[in-house]
């Protein structure tokens, strides 16, 4: 039997037979039948040799199959991504041209100039959310967790609150949209970093322990913030409570090209890190087997979360429940352990959430109601349907 071997391109080593590796094995193992039937075996050594090279075949046949079965499903999960690509792009389009007068180029532009930021905004927010989830409960090892399950965005509440306590709203920081979220930024991800990192460390990635701790720094922030507001000036009050309010009739459009800016920037300075969440999610022990620096990495990567969850929160205001919507859609489509595609998949389905949504909001209940409240809604159903689910487990 001759059987070369090849290495392709993920670096997965695969068998690449001369011939019909199946084939010969279905005649080998015939001849062998065949020859102990008659009881005209020529010797015990030949008996021997035609078993080991029937195992021989099992295993190149195997993996073969496996092989196979792999190729075949990252075709499907290629499909899958391109049709939600396709309602993605169709939900834009629809976003963009329901309603607009084209034969009246004044009424045209303007109707861009307000959609166009955002469609942007949207999009960008569900890139950050949608890979900040799926990043998150690699990390944490836990599917139903995400990062506004545990408070980081009542954090970032609480720190940019605390900024226009300190600084004020008629300061030279606050006036100046990007510098203030450049300071937002850098607090969210210090104090998020060595809050999460203890937590976890502590907890053992308990998700009962740490669902409970989270719960109370969720509401403990959340009281720190309301404290902040009662004694803040009324008129600052008012300006603040704009930005804190998840809504995308009312996005900070100064910061959407520094949001893409610092995204790009953290996903490149990362990049060796989120290579290795496909090693992570095996466990502590064998990622450390591997050769993987396993705390430094996790820290790495619940700073690179954090960030991203505070741009997005920035942008539009919290969304509490839409991480966990759109992480879990991605991982029961695709059934893959293959970070990249849960990444792809999780960011699809949050565009096509956010954009069909903000549509069926502006066009059914004509701004009567933010898109948020549906997702929180659905959301909060949604994650006990998965309690459930995994407690029957």
């Amino acid at each position: 039997m001759n059987a070369r071997t090849r290495v392709s391109g993920e670096g997965e080593l695969a068998y690449q037979p001369s011939g019909s590796v199946l084939e010969s094995l279905e005649e080998t193992e015939a001849y062998t039948e065949q020859d102990s039937q008659k009881g005209s075996m020529p010797h015990k050594g030949l008996a021997k040799m035609l078993q080991s090279c029937t195992a021989q075949n099992t295993g190149m046949a195997g993996g073969i199959r496996a092989g196979s079965r792999t190729t075949a499903a990252r075709r499907a999960n290629i499909r899958k991504l391109a049709i939600l690509g396709v309602l993605v792009i169709f939900a834009a389009i629809l976003y963009m041209t329901i309603g607009v007068k084209f034969a009246n180029p004044k009424l045209f532009r303007y109707s861009m100039k307000i959609r166009t930021p955002k469609l942007a905004a949207m999009l960008i927010t569900a890139f950050a959310i949608g890979s900040a989830s799926i990043v998150f409960q690699s990390i944490i090892n836990n599917t139903i967790v995400t990062p506004c399950l545990l408070g980081m965005n009542s954090l970032y509440t609480l720190i940019h609150t605390a900024v226009v306590f300190v600084f004020g709203t008629a300061s030279f920081i606050m006036t100046k949209s990007n510098l203030a979220f450049g300071i937002d930024l850098v607090l969210m991800g210090i104090t998020a970093t060595i809050i999460y990192s203890y937590l976890f460390k502590k907890t053992g990635h308990n998700v009962l322990y740490v669902l409970l701790v989270g719960t109370v720094l969720s509401s403990f922030f959340s009281s720190i913030q309301s404290t902040l507001t009662r004694v803040m000036d009324p008129n600052e009050y008012d300006t603040l409570l704009a930005t804190l309010v998840a809504s995308f009739n009312n996005i900070n459009t100064e910061i959407i090209v520094f949001s893409v800016i610092v995204l790009a920037a953290l996903a490149f300075l990362f990049r060796k890190d989120l290579a290795l969440l496909d090693v992570i999610t095996l466990g502590k022990n064998q990622a450390i087997n591997l050769g993987v620096d396993y705390d430094s990495c996790i820290r790495r990567l619940l700073l690179c979360v954090t960030l991203y969850i505070a741009v997005a929160t920035a942008m539009v205001g919290p969304i509490s429940f839409l991480g966990l919507i759109i992480a879990n859609l991605a991982r029961q489509l695709l059934k893959t352990y293959r970070h990249s595609e849960l990444i792809i998949g999780s960011t699809l389905f949050g565009m096509l959430v956010l954009v069909a949504g903000q549509l069926v909001v502006e066009r059914v209940f004509v701004y009567s109601v933010p898109v948020s409240v549906f997702i929180t809604l659905w959301g909060g159903i949604y994650f006990l349907y998965l309690i459930l689910k995994n407690s029957r487990k």
